[in-house]
């Protein structure tokens, strides 16, 4: 007897939850979006393209919006007269220098608080975690003068030490969920076969290396975009990108074409990055989330 094909039809209400999802990811994709759009379109406007706009509820004139004549002069002004070159190499190498630092301790620590019992060990994770849940700016004085009196404010050391006193107890608590997901008979046998500790731990890192790498990104991310701990600690000669471009804002002069052109700056290679190893990241997020 041949098998019928059974048709599933929709109810007016799945019709209608299907369609309200599809319109409220379209405005929500529009509502994320549009501001970039915006800010790279304008960063190649000259000031008086810049703001040619149509009249209100003129909504047949939107398309005046991209009808101009391209020009990199505030790109160009911002590296060759703003030091932008500068600023970004600050940003890259306070962010990784964070990242770095952070992975190395905070896999070691995790990796301890994974396979050691000791007494007081709930309460030291908690510790470390609760240090994570303060506030910056309730945290922020008592640095700065910690900081001040070890000359380190305005310095690229100063900044990467700052950022890792905020990312290593995340780095702590994220990583730990990764080595509590690898069996530890793994180490065990690296053990018996002759391997010290540290060893057995090498063993195990490239089965976690994709939370690490996600924890990576996630730290390089945070670094990137601070704006308070490069504005007080990194004030003067550890500039980065976010302090760099509230500057061109003045009272006297508000450059937008320039600041259009440092938020592209800014905010691209990020992106970039997290288009580049979304894949990635969501599997590292993911991976110490199932308990087996």
């Amino acid at each position: 007897m041949a098998s019928q094909d059974v048709v599933h039809y929709d109810t007016p209400l799945q019709k209608a939850l299907r369609v309200s999802a599809a319109l409220f990811l379209a405005a929500y994709l529009i509502w994320t979006l549009l501001p970039f759009v915006i800010m790279f379109v304008s960063s190649f406007k000259d000031l008086l393209e810049a703001f040619n706009l149509p009249d209100v509820g003129d909504w047949s004139g939107v398309g005046i919006f991209f009808e101009f004549t391209p020009t990199f002069e505030h790109y160009s002004s911002l590296f060759s007269e703003g030091n932008f070159g500068r600023y970004m190499a600050n940003s890259l190498i306070a962010a990784g220098g964070s990242a770095i630092v952070s992975v190395v301790f905070g896999s070691l620590a995790a990796y301890s608080l994974s396979r050691v019992e000791f007494r007081g060990k709930k309460d030291l994770f908690f510790w470390i975690i609760s240090t994570r849940m303060a506030p910056v700016v309730a945290v922020m004085v008592p640095l700065y003068s910690i900081f001040r009196t070890l000359d380190l404010v305005g310095t690229l050391p100063g900044l990467i030490l700052a950022y890792t006193t905020f990312n290593l107890p995340f780095a702590i608590w994220i990583l730990k969920g990764f080595f509590d997901n690898v069996p530890y008979a793994i180490e065990e046998s690296q053990m018996v076969d002759g391997s010290t500790r540290f060893q057995a731990f090498w063993s195990i890192v490239p089965l976690v290396a994709p939370g690490i790498g996600a924890f990576v990104v996630l730290c390089i991310l945070f670094a990137w975009n601070d704006f308070l701990f490069a504005a007080i600690i990194g004030s003067g000669g550890a500039k980065t990108l976010p302090v760099a471009t509230r500057e061109l804002v003045q009272p006297q002069n508000i450059q937008w074409g320039s600041i259009m052109a440092a938020g592209v700056v800014t905010t691209a290679p990020m992106m970039l990055l997290g288009l580049v190893i979304r894949k990635y990241l969501v599997t590292g997020l993911t991976m110490g989330a199932v308990k087996e």
